[in-house]
């Protein structure tokens, strides 16, 4: 009787101690919830509604009097420009994305094989052109693509070779543009990429090492599978942002010549803003949506495969 009902004792405990747990999980939930309120509320007013707003000024006509339906994507549709800006955006923003990680991969292996001691003034250095306000590095660089005072074409016409149009020709400006977005955007993917560097154990390149992997080898084999979250990550929220880059094209072309550099952003501006049509400009800029959202799925699920596989 007595071993009966210190067995139901023992087993009455544990029972006690995972609801007493639950409860004071539940207690911390609910107060990281209301901790984390007004940033919720935040993110609503500056994100969920805007962009709900801008969806709903797309149904509109010009003088946003009228409810149009699809009008408007259907008027763009119609519009050489419209695909023109589709094809520029893509560009812009895979090109700039693939150089930004291929150069933030080797500057950060660079930087990881640099002793401790140098290693925060090199990473300080680096990181400046991505610290620099956007707006301000572009003046700059507006300057040395001036036609009449580029310090490009200066010392291009020092080594025997002709001026080059940097924002007069459509090839060449579509090149500035995308220069300049990797020279700010590179050293993001560099510092997330020494992070992860830094994560990875050394004894998986010793023991490479000791089975005789080249540098190729324990870079393919070690490195890259290691840091492949972390590139897909960073890819995803680049990829975001530079579809939606405004300052540097707004200042360097403008979208031009001839609409050639537009992206989405800086059409929609046009088109809204200076050109006195917000619901066809908002129209514009939802069209980033669709495609964002299929790159991010893509690359999401390919992280979540790759995680419930390990």
């Amino acid at each position: 009787m007595v071993d009966a009902t210190l067995s139901q004792v023992e087993v009455a405990r544990p029972a006690g101690k995972r609801s007493s747990l639950r409860r004071t999980i539940e207690r911390k939930s609910t107060i990281a919830f209301f901790m984390a309120l007004p940033l919720i509320v935040l993110i609503t007013l500056l994100v969920v509604y805007p962009a709900l707003y801008s969806m709903h000024l797309a149904t509109l006509n010009k003088s946003m009097e009228r409810f149009v339906g699809f009008g408007n994507f259907l008027f763009l549709f119609k519009r050489e420009t419209f695909w023109k800006v589709v094809q520029q955006s893509c560009i812009f923003a895979i090109t700039a994305v693939v150089f930004k990680a291929i150069i933030g991969f080797v500057v950060a292996h660079f930087v990881h094989n640099i002793p401790a001691k140098g290693q925060r003034k090199w990473r300080g250095m680096l990181l400046v052109p991505w610290v620099i306000p956007p707006a301000m590095s572009c003046l700059a660089w507006l300057w040395l693509f001036d036609p009449s005072y580029s310090a490009f074409n200066w010392v291009l016409g020092h080594l025997g070779i002709g001026p080059i149009p940097w924002t007069g020709d459509a090839h060449w400006a579509r090149f500035s543009v995308i220069l300049v977005n990797i020279w700010i955007g590179a050293p993001f993917f560099m510092i997330m990429y020494l992070a992860a560097l830094k994560s990875v154990p050394d004894q998986l390149y010793e023991a490479a090492a000791i089975d005789g992997a080249n540098w190729w080898q324990r870079t393919c084999y070690i490195t890259l599978p290691m840091m492949r979250n972390i590139i897909a990550i960073t890819a995803l929220f680049s990829l975001i942002v530079t579809f939606a880059n405004f300052d540097i094209v707004q200042i360097l072309t403008a979208g031009g010549p001839i609409d050639m550099t537009h992206v989405f952003a800086t059409w929609s501006f046009r088109l809204g803003i200076q050109g006195n049509d917000i619901p066809l400009g908002a129209a514009v800029s939802l069209f980033m949506v669709p495609i964002l959202a299929v790159a991010a799925i893509f690359i999401l699920r390919d992280i979540t495969r790759r995680g419930s596989e390990v």
